[in-house]
This record gives C-alpha cells, sequence and structure tokens, in this order.
C-alpha cells in the first residue's frame, strides 16, 4: 500500500530534515486529535528540524482513535498538516511522533507502563473538558462519573486521565524514577491548575502520601493555545491528496496563524520550543482570558447564532454583514474591557481575528464549535457577563450569545429543521426542553447549575436580559435578532 511514508513526495512538501532514529519517548501526549497533530506535535517538529535532538512523541489513546493510530503506523507515523491561508496552502510532514499506543491496539498494561518509562519527562494532554472528569460546581474531582468510579474500585487498572496518571506516578514513586511534568493544552481556563486537582484528588482517595509525593514533586504548567482546526472531512483528505499525490488518512488542514503561551516550569525538561516561537511566560492567565473571550467567546456567538441562521461555516457568517459586525462589536464592547492583559494592541486583535475567522480556505463548521457548549459557555461568555452586571455595563450581545444557545440546543433551526445537539449535558438540556413551552425556556434551562451556578439565575437584570434575547430570537430568528440588537 501506497503511504506517504513509501512514496516519493513533491519538492513543495516540507518533509523532516533530522535522524527520526534518534528520537525517544520522551512527551507522552493523551488524545491524537486534530488540535494536537496541527498545534503541539507540529511545534515539536519544528524545533527539531531547526536543531536535531531526541524529543520524540508516543501518542495515546485509550477507547477509540483504533482505526486511525492504525493508520498512522502503516505510515511510518508520519502525517500531513496542511496550512490552508487565503492565498495559498503549505503542506508539511510532520515527523515528532515516533510511536503510539491504543486500549483497543494494545494492552492497558502497555499503555501505563509507557509512562513509567525512566526518559519520560512530559506527559501532554488534549482531552477536552469532560476529560478531566471535573465536576463544575464544585471544581473537585466528579466521583459520580463511570469511569472515575471504576479507576477507585481498580486503582491499578484505571481508564479514566486522572486515573493513569496518579497509577504511573505511584508506580514511578515505587521504583524511585523521577517524576515528569503534566502538561494540559486543552482550551480551558487554568488547565494546569484543573489537572492538578483532578490528579490530586484521585491520589488522595488512594493513598494520602502520594498525593503529598505528587503535589511536592510534580509540575503541571498552565498553558493558551491557539490555531482554528477543523474537524477532518472527505473533502480536506481528498485535497491534501492532491498536494501530496497520495492519500493520508491521518492528514488535517488549519489555518497559517499559531500562538502558543507556556507557564515555564518543567520538572524534568523540556524541548527548547521558542525556537518555534512559543512564548515561555510566568504567568498565562492574562493571554489564556483573551483568547477564551475574545476569540473562543465569539466563536460560540458565531456558532449558535449562525446555525441558527443556516450558516454552515464561520467564513459563511463572515460573508454576512450584519454577524461580522456583530462579532467585532462584542470582541470590542463587551470583551476586551473585561481583560487585564497589558502590551497587547486589543483593537488589532479584534481585527486579526475576524481575518482569521474570514478565512474561505477553512471549512470551519458551526456545527462543530456549537458541540460541548454547556461546558464552554461559563469562561467564554459568563464570567464576562458577571463582570458587567458588576460595573453595571451594558452587554447585549453577549445576551444574545447565552440566548442563542438556549435557541440552538432546543433542537430547531430558524428554518425549522432538527439540530444534531452534541453536549456532555444533552439528556439534563433535553429533558428541560421537553418539559417546557418557549415562555419557560429560559427559565428552565437556567435550572442547569453547571453552566449557570446559582448567583445567574437569581440575578434579576442577568435573566431580564437573556429573556428579551430569547423573545427577540423567538419573534424574528437569529440573523434579524442580530440586525435589531446591533441597532439598539
Amino acid at each position: 500500500m501506497k503511504t506517504i511514508a513509501s512514496t516519493p513526495l513533491p519538492d513543495a512538501v516540507q518533509q523532516p530534515h533530522y535522524d527520526r532514529q534518534q528520537l525517544r519517548t520522551r512527551i507522552v501526549h493523551f488524545g491524537f486529535g486534530a488540535f494536537h497533530r496541527a498545534h503541539q506535535a507540529l511545534l515539536t517538529h519544528r524545533v527539531l528540524n531547526t536543531k536535531g535532538g531526541d524529543w520524540g512523541i508516543c501518542e495515546i489513546s485509550l477507547f477509540s482513535g483504533d482505526v486511525l493510530m492504525s493508520q498512522l503506523r502503516q505510515q511510518d507515523h508520519l502525517y500531513t498538516v496542511l496550512e490552508k491561508g487565503a492565498q495559498s496552502n503549505e503542506a508539511i510532514i510532520v515527523g515528532a511522533v515516533n510511536e503510539c499506543l491504543n486500549a483497543k491496539l494494545d494492552s492497558l498494561s502497555a499503555i501505563i507502563e509507557k509512562f513509567c518509562e525512566p526518559q519520560v519527562a512530559i506527559v501532554s494532554l488534549t482531552i477536552t473538558e469532560k476529560g478531566y472528569c471535573i465536576d463544575p460546581a464544585t471544581g473537585r474531582l466528579d466521583e459520580s462519573q463511570p469511569r472515575i468510579i471504576h479507576d477507585l474500585q481498580h486503582p491499578t487498572e484505571p481508564h479514566s486521565a486522572p486515573g493513569i496518571l496518579v497509577e504511573a506516578l505511584s508506580r514511578r514513586r515505587e521504583r524511585g524514577l523521577a517524576p515528569f511534568t503534566v502538561l494540559s493544552c486543552d482550551n480551558i481556563p487554568d488547565n494546569g491548575h484543573i489537572v492538578k486537582k483532578a490528579v490530586l484528588d484521585m491520589a488522595a482517595k488512594r493513598d494520602a502520601a502520594l498525593a503529598v509525593w505528587i503535589e511536592q514533586h510534580v509540575t503541571f504548567p498552565a498553558t493558551m493555545v491557539d490555531r482554528i482546526v477543523p474537524a477532518a472531512t472527505e473533502e480536506s483528505l481528498n485535497e491534501i491528496a492532491e498536494h501530496l499525490g497520495v492519500f493520508d488518512p491521518c492528514a488535517i488542514s488549519c489555518e497559517p496563524f499559531i500562538q502558543w503561551v507556556i507557564e515555564d516550569n518543567f520538572v524534568a525538561g523540556r524541548p527548547e520550543w521558542e525556537i518555534a516561537g512559543v512564548q515561555m511566560v510566568e504567568d498565562v492567565m492574562p493571554w489564556e482570558q483573551m483568547k477564551l473571550r475574545m476569540l473562543n467567546g465569539s466563536h460560540t456567538f458565531l456558532a449558535c447564532l449562525g446555525y441558527l441562521a443556516g450558516h454552515q461555516h464561520i467564513s459563511d457568517c463572515m460573508q454576512d454583514a450584519p454577524f461580522r459586525q456583530a462579532a467585532r462589536r462584542l470582541m470590542s464592547d463587551e470583551q476586551a474591557p473585561t481583560l487585564k492583559i497589558t502590551g497587547v494592541d486589543l483593537n488589532a486583535y479584534a481585527e486579526s481575528l475576524i481575518e482569521r475567522f474570514a478565512n474561505p480556505a477553512l471549512k470551519h463548521r458551526t456545527w462543530q464549535i456549537a458541540m460541548d457548549s454547556s461546558q464552554k459557555l461559563p469562561q467564554r461568555m459568563l464570567e464576562s457577563i458577571r463582570i458587567h452586571l458588576q460595573r453595571r455595563d451594558a452587554w447585549p450581545l453577549l445576551a444574545l450569545g447565552i440566548a442563542g444557545w438556549m435557541r440552538y440546543v432546543s433542537g430547531k433551526d430558524d428554518a425549522g429543521n432538527a439540530i444534531d445537539v452534541r453536549d456532555p449535558l444533552a439528556d439534563k438540556i433535553r429533558s428541560r426542553v421537553d418539559s417546557s413551552d418557549e415562555s419557560q425556556r429560559v427559565n428552565a434551562l437556567l435550572t442547569l447549575k453547571e453552566i449557570f451556578a446559582n448567583d445567574l439565575p437569581e440575578n434579576a437584570e442577568f435573566v431580564d436580559a437573556v429573556q428579551q434575547a430569547w423573545q427577540r430570537l423567538c419573534e424574528k430568528g437569529a440573523r434579524q435578532a442580530v440586525i435589531d440588537t446591533l441597532n439598539d
């Protein structure tokens, strides 16, 4: 079978310049998804291409991804990233991955032992919010989660990411091996602290001394990641095959822009990511808030309202003047004023985001971005609203964004078509939608404490603003509601 490892590729395709035989598994990564392939693994590849080294990555997936990893093995762990600009594309063969393990292809024991190899210095993760098994209401380990229940009963045969991390660290401690750094690369606020709480809570349930050892010796740096990486489709894979002259089932497309900001706190060393443009800082939080509120907040706004209005892609929203104007005003008038970052031109940042959103080469689906939004609303919109409520500022577009999400998860777009709502809270959302009519919908969904906590449903100003936005959406549809909100 022809693969990118066995087929001569066009000269324009960038390929690894380093000796891949020198790579050792020094990074173990949970979650061989689209974003990781186009972000952390690519940036590590760029470091290797500049100065060589042995910083190889072993990809780990637990109960899915076996087909993808079988394909990855067939092509010597090489895969393609196609950076798609508005004017031109650039294909890159990434070689930083040197092995992979999957629970369906390999034993769970082999996976856990991989974390215990002496040279492993970093365990990184892109497993989405739900993968950390944190209860949003308490911020602690969710002991009602089925995999956590299993891991507490069978700690040496874990099924969750926190359980595997704790078991691996326990074995390293018992064997006198140095600890590793745990590096969350998920797009969630204070991600280093989130994974640290999950690991320490799990460890404390097993052995108080183990929890103390982890807290004293393991580091959990915070990170901010930024790159628009749509999910792979048949169309995107075929386009990449045209560039290569051979089909790569592991390939992924993305935008040219890339950013990674990392708290420089590594207990066992790290690649020189600065070579690839990574920003190593003392405090990631201001960068994280800027990105979550301005980029991700406007993304969620456009995803829900744009989908309701019939726009399949974010770039389609940008071609619709009211949506483009609303996204720009949301960033500058309602999100930027809530930030604490200094030394950054937020107006210029907003303009760059609008330009990125408008990239016609990217087919970033509104439906994809709207997935799992119950996990995203608190940090992308609700924290900003709380600040505005304290300041007595206006926040009409944020209110419309919340109402737009409520309309989206109610299950029908403005044309009456059914919406395939994908969300970890889908059952709870559906029960509230089914038990309420339109006039009751806002109050019904506000009972989701995992999203809105206790303070917002009890705040009359918040409830009234969302109710008004909801009514406007019901009466006029998403596009006209955006226009009317802009004109208020």
